[in-house]
């Protein structure tokens, strides 16, 4: 479970975001990365029984993302982030193609996955799998127990225009327009912080898994 002391971290470095205040309370944020740590090589535990391209033997070091911000080219510019997050895929969380993550957060935590904004021959791969497989698409992304649990499919990347090669009365063009296929399912804070929350987190994984493998087979 996360625990609560992880989560009032992440409140208070929201109120103290600055370097000062972090190095000043840096044993608490390494307890905390190590709860994250512990969390996650559960997790990673339990996806490998059901995606079994995952390894079972992952290091969660290289799928909990560091908490330093890349303040580069952002406007925004407070050094640290206001979460932790674990991707994973069998190369952790540095995978370009379709992945699992979760978001912890006090304010907002998540269980999400996909294939978010792929490189543009992924992208034509993608669609192409949709293009000549639709009503395979459909089963899984339509699926009763998958609405459910996540909705539909993310739109906000989602092109105005139809993309180039495919005709407007095209059965699946709704989805031939999104340039990300991901989900997401909030999670309470509080429900991280029970006894069976890696149960409940794999459990998302587990109703993901389809679309994981529809789009990991799209780019092969």
């Amino acid at each position: 479970m996360i625990k609560l002391s992880t989560f009032e971290f992440l409140t208070q470095l929201a109120a103290n975001n600055n370097r000062e205040w972090f190095q000043a309370h840096k044993a608490e944020h390494d307890n905390a990365r190590e709860n994250v740590l512990e969390f996650t090589a559960a997790l990673i535990s339990g996806l490998s029984k059901i995606d079994t391209a995952i390894p079972s033997d992952l290091d969660p070091k290289n799928c909990v993302m560091r908490i330093y911000r890349d303040v580069r080219f952002s406007k925004d510019k407070t050094p640290y982030k206001n979460n932790f997050g674990a991707g994973i895929s069998a190369n952790g969380k540095n995978f370009n193609g379709p992945g699992y993550y979760l978001h912890i957060s006090p304010e907002q935590s998540f269980v999400a996955g996909g294939c978010w904004m792929p490189e543009s021959d992924m992208l034509k791969a993608i669609r192409q799998e949709i293009d000549y497989n639709g009503s395979a698409f459909r089963v899984v992304v339509e699926n009763k127990s998958f609405k459910k649990y996540f909705g539909h499919l993310n739109t906000e990347h989602k092109l105005k225009t139809i993309p180039k090669g495919y005709p407007t009365d095209h059965p699946e063009i709704e989805y031939l327009k999104l340039k990300s296929f991901t989900v997401n399912h909030e999670i309470a804070p509080k429900d991280l912080s029970k006894s069976d929350a890696v149960k409940k987190v794999v459990e998302g994984f587990a109703e993901m898994y389809p679309l994981i493998i529809f789009l990991r087979n799209s780019i092969v």
